[in-house]
């Protein structure tokens, strides 16, 4: 069973975290492949050695890949930021990992939106029938 306070402590870790790689990737990294990223979330391991950060990168699939490649190019420069800006013995290794759940939570939304004027529609058509 997991301590409360080590569970507290790797959410705050992770926030802490998600926050200055965002400031890193939005205005100190100079990489043109770099498009517009934002850092959506840090999820710390258990053992607190490595962290996965889930990014959301506005354009299609190719400048999501060279982005992804421009982060991985600039993953040391990342981790030994966050050693000195948050004081830490030990930057966890960092992982980066194309976050497409926004994109999916709004194709669901188009397509329940969609399949409710779908079922609007037969109603409205027999209500006119029996009127």
């Amino acid at each position: 069973m997991e301590k409360r306070g080590l569970k507290y402590h790797r959410g705050r870790l992770g926030e802490a975290l998600r926050e200055e790689i965002e400031t890193l990737v939005e205005g100190e990294l100079a990489d043109p492949r770099i498009g517009l990223v934002g850092v959506t979330a840090v999820h710390v391991a258990d053992d607190g050695r490595s962290a996965q950060v889930l990014v959301d990168v506005d354009g299609d699939d190719e400048e999501a890949e060279r982005s992804l490649e421009g982060l991985l190019a600039a993953k040391e420069y990342i981790r030994h930021e966050l050693v000195e800006r948050l004081r830490l013995r030990r930057a966890p290794e960092l992982y980066f990992r194309l976050d497409r759940s926004e994109r999916e939570k709004a194709r669901v939304e188009e397509l329940l939106a969609r399949a409710k004027k779908r079922m609007m529609k037969p109603r409205a058509r027999s209500g006119q029938k029996k009127a």
